[in-house]
């Protein structure tokens, strides 16, 4: 804010105090397990929420451009009863003993080339006598094969000294008959390819090296370049291979249109063979996520878990401070009756359940909604003070200093304090006392000075609750946490009932204390609102890929989910819009689809009405 009164500069002071007095830490996720005074935050979560709180890697880019953190293209895999997580750029990769709620860092820089030690998109594999582990490369480079029987320790060997297939965004499959294929490509021009190896003879290819997909954008809506497949001034990108088999059936996905975009998503192909020929899938892309806080899944894995539940791990979108800013995000998947393979991102970046049991993957979503969207904020200071830009409430407009940015759903916006000293706070008046289940931090990196990984950095922090605005209490204390959390999620195994909320720094790792979004969930008194009247969808008569949605606003509801499909029983796909109307770019051609609408309130999800056919 650009004034702040008296009262607010007590509660600072009040505020510093707490921190300085206060001696207990909570237990989050990717972080230590200390005593604890406040809040019942659990020690084991239950759930998670994406973006997937990582100790993500600061970029090494060279040049002007800002400092940020990022990863993308993960490949997550079972082995030895572990998950192994790998992504780009990260200088090693995390493994999670059977819980995938706590991620440990494993430092291990493989050989790239002579310039450069930066894994970019590897591929691996859970094979027989080890995880294979395979960078991508290029045609000047050289590129071992690494094989590790026990990779939670770091240890590594070379399969072979110089893999003989020059691959960009590689992807590694043993079959049921140990047979072992590789898949790769990443381009505006070239295809996927795929071809057997022979690991008896050095992983020579064993035959021709067979192109097995293109990208058909003029019938495939999401697979156009641009945000909200729009507007594209290139051809788009097809990359990131995976290949899954599930019931005798070969399912080779890919990544399109582009990772810097929100509609970034995941499609596949279906064959017999695990070199085709290949039928693309009805429902595609069967991985997508185009809005909501966190927006992108795609160049993904899809994996079993240790109750054999399927997940899928994709690349979400920040795209800021560089168009290569991402983040990871977990999806729970599935294969249906008939062989459709889906990734449920609907409610994708809200609390989910971990896996504890086979389970439907339909059944994930805790149901505690959004109780922050567009709620009144005020912070101790901010950067960019904008007084001539006050609005009637005081509030500076919109530019890092608004605190309101921290509350819009939106991670590509943040709020900034001048700098990340120990007391600047932020606070949101929930405008009504209700039942706080999780809170989620996600940090902006405001003036990084790191690049490289950083292994002994911290965030320190402390949340205070109040019913009154007046007399605040300490709900969450992690003055003394150890970790690196730059989406830190916690968890409470007792609801909080209050209405107010401050967020106070105790120490960053770097930069400002900045925050995209501090992201509140629970339940708020009252009942759900009415189903949603007047719903109507539009096709395209000119372009078969485009649609025009709207509906009239039901009373009580912040949100609306629209889920659509090639089929009435498969709506796989999902949109969260805040608003009354959407424009949809990224439908199939020759697809029939069906749409059905919610509503959504801090209160819950209203029911939906009959679908609504588009042929």
């Amino acid at each position: 804010m650009a004034t702040i009164s008296a009262i607010t500069k007590r509660e600072a002071r009040i505020t510093l105090l707490l921190s300085a007095l206060a001696a207990a830490s909570v237990t989050l996720l990717c972080s230590a397990e200390p005593t604890f005074a406040g809040a019942s935050v659990v020690k084991t979560p239950k759930t998670y929420c994406n973006p997937i709180n990582l100790d993500y890697d600061f970029e090494l880019h060279k040049g002007s451009r800002p400092n940020h953190r990022s990863t993308a293209d993960p490949v997550c895999i079972m082995y030895k009863d572990k998950y192994y997580l790998f992504a780009t750029n990260q200088e090693g990769y995390w493994w999670s003993d059977n819980d995938m709620a706590t991620w440990n860092f494993v430092p291990c820089k493989f050989k790239v080339n002579a310039s450069d030690d930066q894994v970019c998109a590897p591929a691996a594999w859970p094979a027989k006598n080890g995880i294979l582990f395979l960078p991508c490369f290029t045609e000047k480079d050289t590129m071992p094969l690494y094989i590790s029987p026990d990779p939670a320790s770091g240890k590594w060997s070379e399969a072979v000294h110089e893999f003989p297939v020059q691959t960009w965004d590689p992807s590694l499959f043993e079959d049921d008959d140990g047979r072992l294929y590789l898949y790769y490509g990443s381009s505006n021009v070239y295809p996927i390819y795929g071809v057997e190896l022979d690991a008896q003879n050095g992983y020579k290819p064993k035959g021709k090296i067979l192109e097995l997909l293109r990208l058909d954008p003029q019938k495939h809506g999401w697979e156009r370049f641009g945000e909200n497949n729009q507007h594209g001034k290139m051809a788009p990108f097809i990359e990131g291979a995976w290949m899954n088999k599930f019931g005798g059936r070969y399912y080779l996905q890919y990544g399109a249109p582009g990772t810097e975009f929100n509609v970034y998503g995941d499609g596949v192909y279906v064959s017999d063979q695990p070199l085709g020929p290949f039928k693309y899938q009805d429902h595609n892309p069967f991985s997508w996520k185009p809005t909501g806080f966190a927006r992108g899944a795609g160049h993904g894995s899809t994996f079993a878990d240790r109750f054999n539940n399927l997940w899928h791990v994709a690349t979400m979108v920040i795209s800021v401070k560089d168009t290569f800013e991402r983040r990871l995000g977990l999806f729970p998947a599935g294969v249906d009756k008939d062989g459709i393979l889906f990734a449920d991102t609907a409610f994708g970046d809200y609390p989910h359940y971990l896996p504890s049991t086979q389970r439907d993957p339909h059944t994930t979503f805790t149901n505690w909604m959004l109780l922050s969207y567009k709620k009144r904020a005020w912070a101790s200071a901010s950067k960019e003070l904008q007084k001539a830009g006050e609005n009637a409430s005081g509030a500076a407009v919109k530019g890092k200093s608004d605190p309101a940015l921290a509350f819009d759903e939106d991670i590509k916006t943040y709020w900034t304090a001048p700098n990340g000293n120990q007391g600047h706070y932020l606070a949101v008046d929930l405008a009504k006392q209700v039942e706080v289940r999780a809170l989620q931090i996600n940090y902006a990196d405001e003036e990084c000075a790191f690049r490289g990984k950083q292994m002994n950095v911290r965030h320190r922090y402390q949340i205070f609750q109040s019913l009154d605005g007046k007399k605040w209490d300490l709900a969450i204390d992690k003055s003394r946490n150890e970790s690196d959390v730059p989406h830190d999620y916690i968890e409470l195994s007792e609801p909080i009932s209050t209405r107010y909320l401050k967020l106070v720094n105790i120490e960053m790792p770097t930069g400002c204390f900045a925050i995209s979004d501090f992201r509140i969930f629970g339940k708020a008194p009252g009942a759900v609102p009415e189903p949603v009247t007047g719903f109507s969808v539009t096709r395209g008569t000119t372009d078969r890929r485009d649609a025009v949605l709207s509906w009239k606003s039901s009373p009580g509801a912040y949100a609306y989910e629209v889920s659509f499909g090639v089929s009435p029983d498969k709506l796989y796909s999902s949109l969260l819009v805040y608003d009354t109307r959407y424009e949809l770019h990224s439908l199939n051609v020759d697809s029939a689809y069906y749409f059905k609408i919610r509503p959504v309130s801090e209160c819950g999800i209203g029911t939906a009405g009959q679908a609504i056919a588009v042929e």
